[in-house]
């Protein structure tokens, strides 16, 4: 599946448009859901719309993706992506949404230590530039001392953690695991887990629940799609510059939908630790293009 245009950059641009869309769909349907239905169950009927589409899309491919000789990776993976979607879903019932978006930045901060710690890679002068940017960044988005801090925070910061680890892992699969095989055990797993949980407080959603679960479940599947599709054309340094203007979306779609203010502080922790980021993006990765074959 591809978007083809005249130039790499172009359709990477556009995946990545789909990912800040999907994202933001995302975090919308789950504050509309959060107040009637546990994250848990939120996340249950998200993977079973996800294993639905991933289902059907492999039936007609006639390609056998929900194979796996790693079962216990993507079980693994897939335990502590669980516990961070459901962080992630509750923090965005809340906080403000710019908040939990702009905290969820620290995830190139979380990769680049636990790429060092498990991966083995050096921690180099670069990330060491991003490590501190994004700490930075933080201080100065939750201004300790100075605003009351929230215990909700770290729940994003959590979410960021887990993110940060499964991508890690992901890192490793992708050795030998096609994109469809690892979102399959993505949603066959988190449904499994999320269902079992939920059960114990279970809500029959209603009718105006619907829409809000589509979008989630949908939202859920095409996010991964596009940033997955953008990366494989261009490379991060590339299309990390478009993935931040998630930032500024969610904060005028928080603005407009729930009336919540625009931080100028919000925004400027986020610069912090984008430009520290994408500092250590152009030094570390060669300005390569990989054309999408």
């Amino acid at each position: 599946m591809g978007i083809r245009t005249s130039h790499p950059i172009v359709a990477a641009s556009l995946w990545m448009c789909i990912t800040i869309v999907s994202f933001v769909g995302m975090a919308i349907g789950a504050r509309e859901l959060i107040d009637t239905m546990s994250a848990f169950q939120i996340l249950a009927i998200r993977s079973a719309i996800g294993l639905t589409i991933l289902s059907v899309y492999i039936f007609f491919s006639g390609k056998k993706q929900h194979r796996t000789k790693r079962p216990l990776v993507h079980f693994g993976r897939n335990m502590i992506h669980f516990w961070g979607q459901c962080a992630w879903v509750a923090s965005v019932g809340l906080l403000p949404l710019a908040q939990v978006f702009a905290l969820e930045f620290t995830v190139p901060v979380w990769i680049a230590i636990l790429a060092v710690l498990f991966l083995g890679e050096k921690l180099t002068s670069p990330r060491i530039v991003a490590v501190l940017g994004g700490f930075i960044g933080v201080l100065i988005i939750l201004r300790p001392g100075v605003m009351s801090l929230e215990p909700s925070v770290f729940l994003v910061l959590f979410a960021a953690l887990c993110f940060a680890s499964t991508t890690v892992i992901t890192k490793t699969l992708t050795k030998t695991e096609g994109v469809v095989t690892i979102l399959f055990f993505m949603t066959f797993i988190q449904l499994i887990l999320g269902t079992a949980i939920a059960l114990f407080n279970w809500v029959a959603p209603v009718i105006a629940d619907v829409p809000w679960l589509l979008v989630v479940g949908i939202t859920g599947m095409s996010a991964h799609l596009g940033i997955t599709n953008a990366l494989r054309i261009a490379d991060a340094s590339s299309i990390s510059p478009i993935d931040f203007l998630r930032l500024p979306t969610i904060a005028i779609v928080g603005y407009l939908l729930y009336d919540e203010a625009i931080d100028i502080w919000v925004l400027a922790g986020a610069v912090v630790m984008f430009l520290a980021n994408y500092y250590n993006l152009r030094k570390e990765y060669k300005p390569t293009i990989r054309v999408q074959s």
